[in-house]
């Protein structure tokens, strides 16, 4: 009796650990070479879930709403190179069609670029980043895709 008593709580236990893993981590697949050659397309990275990315993290991110505009459902990888509080400088990147160079991100806000910035979609078009639409931060590849 006490074994099989045994065998439930660790049934129990594995299973809710196994749920606690899903709410907390995401495994994506890399789609395009926005970020080679750190990530490229194929890649499959381990994502842990949070809202507050540091400078330098790799972030997976809904994309800002746009005034006015529906909500985009896909999710872009991006590097995070400047967090609130911040300065970006003037020239930080081109083209700078938001105008963030030279100014200080606010609270809540992030910057992130692409590590291949000719083909990137990233701040440099969409602008700050709120906390809201950052899903979490990638803690390492699961796989190298082909």
């Amino acid at each position: 009796m006490t074994l099989v008593i045994g065998a439930a709580a660790v049934t129990v236990l594995l299973a809710a650990s196994a749920l606690a893993a899903r709410k907390l981590l995401i495994v994506t697949t890399v789609d395009g070479p926005s970020m080679e050659p750190a990530l490229r397309s194929g890649d499959r990275v381990l994502v842990r879930r949070t809202s507050r990315p540091r400078r330098g993290q790799v972030v997976l991110m809904r994309l800002p709403i746009r005034p006015g505009g529906p909500a985009d459902p896909r999710l872009l990888l991006k590097r995070v190179v400047a967090v609130a509080g911040d300065h970006v400088p003037p020239g930080w990147a081109t083209p700078d069609t938001q105008g963030i160079g030279g100014t200080p991100v606010p609270a809540g806000y992030s910057v992130v670029l692409g590590d291949n910035r000719p083909v990137s979609t990233d701040s440099r078009y969409f602008g700050l980043v709120p906390r809201d639409r950052v899903v979490g931060v990638m803690v390492r590849f699961v796989s190298r895709g082909c």
